[in-house]
């Protein structure tokens, strides 16, 4: 993190002093840069799983789930954010060096290998990331996979071979951690309601007392 903080000091630094177009330019363009990739992508992971996590609290405040926010849950939201920000963007690296071009069948390869290997690895990911911040972590991680794993599997069945197409086939490397976050806002939500929801613990709790 504050890694993340200090490179963005830089970047800053470097553009202070342009105009505001200019600014807006440089920003995109050192940002989106090899040298500070990692970063922009880690920073964008970050910030839209938090926004995704406070929408879904939003929604449960409303419908009286919850008395009110819970900025810590989101706090640990976005740390997940930044472990699957960095799987992500060397992920993507890694597919675009191996399987070269853009035609059908390259795509329908990365689409493949991206929902057979990667999805599950970005799954135990987002559980194992989140049980680092709980109590019992090594008990919670295996209730959490054992019990929610299939029900996020089969969401991102439902979500990403359309929405990966479009990445694999029209957009370089450099905006895929971009474009895959923008589209998973909704699916972040998601994730936090399989994670925090009532229903989902209710279920769990009860399927421990029938055992």
């Amino acid at each position: 993190m504050q890694a993340i903080g200090v490179t963005w000091r830089k970047i800053a630094t470097n553009i202070r002093n342009s105009s505001t177009v200019t600014r807006l330019k440089n920003i995109g363009t050192v940002a989106f840069s090899n040298k500070y990739l990692l970063y922009t992508n880690v920073t964008i992971s970050i910030s839209l799983s938090a926004v995704g996590d406070l929408l879904e609290q939003t929604y449960e405040v409303y419908t009286k789930d919850m008395d009110k926010y819970d900025f810590k849950r989101t706090m640990h939201m976005g740390f997940s954010g930044a472990a699957v920000g960095v799987l992500c963007h060397h992920w993507y690296k890694v597919l675009d060096r191996f399987i070269i071009g853009k035609t059908t069948d390259m795509v329908i390869k990365k689409l493949l290998l991206d929902q057979l290997i990667f999805s599950p690895i970005m799954i135990v990911t987002f559980f194992g990331s989140l049980a680092l911040l709980e109590e019992n972590p090594v008990d919670n991680f295996k209730d959490e996979v054992k019990d929610k794993f299939v029900t996020l599997y089969q969401a991102e069945w439902m979500v990403w071979p359309p929405a990966q197409i479009i990445n694999f086939y029209f957009l370089p490397t450099r905006f895929r951690v971009l474009y895959d976050n923008t589209i998973s806002l909704g699916y972040d939500v998601y994730t936090s309601q399989v994670k925090h929801g009532k229903n989902f613990r209710n279920n769990n709790t009860t399927d421990k007392k029938l055992s």
